[in-house]
């Protein structure tokens, strides 16, 4: 069964870049009619706090991206004890102890010679003497012996993927301190838990060589990898130097539609083109990882508004009940409210505001030079409650009276009645107002 899963790490707020890997997983995962797992990377006790555990679910919950069952690595400690024990006894887990400090002199020597900055396995020349010394000196981390050969993939976006391992650091799995890294507890995880499918980002890539070689010493088999391409800002700059607006909590708060954020990322950086969808499920059938690229892919969140704008528009009024009852909207002129205004709200939030427009009437905004011609045309208007045809009757009258037409006739009135250049169609909007008109100084 196909089995995939999201790993955040709780130590801050999820965001865009941290979305994609969600996405893509969740929706492989429904495809096919499988498992998709919340997966905490907790492992870190003094970054990781419960409220952001909390609200990386409320964001997942806010874009109906449901899991089929939690897993947090903290509570897995001891399956990675014993992992990095089989480790060991196998020859695959060694004990090393230079400082980062030391670490990063090697770099730099191995750097000015020309050679790549990989670990020089000193560790492993070390006498039983000189590891109890060090050991009393120092804490050790733990090192995994990779296998110097080539590991090769299938990727399910970058296609046939081969990396020399003798290219790449031994890994560090567990630190000085007995923490234990994401690179052991993920691969233990996704062995124990039968994840068949990850995708990430292309960042990842090194990573997954390694991981392949440490599954394979544990007797596992390896997922299938697919490595989707990094996100920039609209100018390919890093997304990280803007992450403050690029949380998923800050684009709730500014009335972003879950399902807009949904459908673009569900298409970004695919040979596709984005189209709205109403639901989490209806992405499924089209989404195809191998239909994605391996190129920067460029996002702006400001694309999003527009569509939260169109995504609202073709919202049925039932999916907008609890939203017109916040607003104070009576049940029974809900339809017809709703059917005026949703192509003229950019936010749920603006609901209200064209609500208490119809409840307590519009300010008058009529520029000077028109005012003695809207007092005219008022004294022409028909009495409240207005139908359908007040808008139709009125204007009638008042070209007729005054001589105006077109937008000379029509942007007064509508000033006069709403406050507003903008707005829906006068005909829907004048049954809708629940007192009459206001009258106007002609100054």
């Amino acid at each position: 069964m196909t089995t995939t899963r999201f790993a955040p790490s709780p130590t801050g707020w999820l965001h865009i870049g941290n979305l994609r890997a969600a996405l893509f997983n969740w929706l492989i995962a429904r495809k096919a009619g499988g498992t998709f797992i919340l997966r905490f990377d907790d492992t870190d006790p003094e970054r990781s706090k419960p409220e952001y555990v909390d609200g990386i679910r409320e964001d997942l919950e806010w874009l109906g991206l449901t899991w089929d069952r939690e897993e947090r690595q903290s509570a897995r400690l001891d399956r990675y004890a014993a992992a990095a024990d089989d480790l060991r006894a196998k020859g695959r887990l060694y004990e090393a102890f230079e400082t980062p400090t030391e670490l990063d002199l090697k770099r730099k020597k191995q750097l000015n010679m020309g050679r790549p900055p990989v670990y020089d396995r000193a560790a492993l020349e070390l006498s039983d003497a000189d590891r109890d010394r060090l050991r009393a000196e120092r804490g050790g981390h733990w090192r995994f012996k990779l296998d110097h050969r080539r590991i090769e993939w299938q990727d399910g976006i970058l296609g046939a993927v081969s990396i020399d391992a003798a290219s790449v650091s031994d890994p560090v799995l567990i630190r000085g301190d007995g923490q234990v890294l994401y690179t052991l507890a993920s691969v233990v995880d996704d062995v124990e838990m039968g994840i068949t499918d990850v995708v990430r980002g292309l960042d990842h890539t090194t990573n997954t060589a390694t991981q392949i070689q440490i599954v394979e010493a544990l007797g596992g088999t390896a997922p299938r990898f697919a490595h989707h391409s990094l996100l920039t800002g609209p100018q390919g700059e890093a997304l990280s130097k803007r992450l403050g607006t690029l949380a998923l909590r800050d684009m709730r708060a500014a009335g972003i539609e879950p399902m807009a954020v949904l459908s673009l990322m569900a298409r970004l950086g695919s040979a596709d083109p984005v189209e709205l969808r109403l639901a989490p499920e209806d992405l499924i059938a089209g989404f195809e990882p191998g239909r994605f690229g391996s190129a920067p892919t460029k996002f702006d969140v400001d694309d999003l508004r527009p569509m939260t704008a169109r995504l609202l528009a073709q919202m049925p009024v039932e999916a907008m009940a609890g939203d017109l009852a916040a607003a104070g909207v009576p049940e029974d002129l809900r339809p017809g409210f709703w059917a005026a205004v949703r192509g003229n709200v950019a936010t749920r939030a603006e609901i209200a505001e064209w609500w208490a427009l119809m409840r307590d009437g519009g300010a008058s905004e009529v520029p000077e030079e028109d005012r003695a011609f809207v007092a005219e045309a008022l004294a022409l208007l028909p009495p409240h409650p207005y139908g359908p045809e007040t808008w139709g009757t009125w204007t009638a009258a008042v070209k007729e009276a005054t001589g105006r037409k077109g937008r000379g006739l029509f942007m007064p009135l509508r000033l006069a009645v709403t406050g507003r250049a903008r707005g829906p169609e006068m005909a829907d909007l004048m049954p809708l107002l629940q007192r009459p008109v206001r009258g106007i100084d002609a100054g």
